[in-house]
């Protein structure tokens, strides 16, 4: 037996436009569009907690009675964290550590929610949480302060 002859790459039989392969340019758009409007998500989700007093007490309250083991100092951290994701993304700068650390921060909160409240609740930690991911495995894009001030 012989092995077959070499034959031409397989094209498929539809045209090649319907391969959206030339929306390219796209991909560098989408990642800055994507870390702008997340980044400013997070930051506005926690900014009233940091500028009005006793907005954390109230949260770490909540937290409390979930059964959060040291609610106070979770809800801080988490506060803090989540801002300094928010920034990260905005400037493009440490955005895969940012991402890494999204991604763990909001598993933790899709579990809790889900947990406590429901799927529903979930869902938005959740698509944060895999944003983080996405952000982790492709980076800021070429749109960032880095390439801004290094050159890189």
């Amino acid at each position: 037996m012989s092995d077959p002859p070499d034959s031409a790459p397989w094209t498929p039989p539809w045209p090649r436009w319907l391969n959206l392969s030339w929306l390219r340019w796209i991909e560098p758009w989408a990642r800055l569009v994507t870390r702008l409007v997340v980044g400013a998500y997070l930051v506005w989700n926690v900014w009233s907690a940091l500028t009005t007093p006793g907005a954390i007490w109230a949260l770490a309250g909540a937290q409390s009675a979930q059964g959060v083991l040291w609610s106070e100092l979770a809800v801080r951290i988490a506060v803090y964290v989540q801002m300094a994701c928010g920034l990260a993304f905005i400037a493009g700068l440490l955005t895969r550590w940012a991402g890494l650390v999204c991604a763990i921060m909001f598993t933790i909160t899709a579990v809790f929610a889900l947990r406590s409240d429901g799927l529903d609740a979930a869902i938005p930690a959740v698509l944060l949480a895999l944003i983080g991911l996405g952000m982790l495995a492709r980076g800021p894009g070429p749109f960032n302060l880095r390439a801004l001030l290094v050159g890189r």
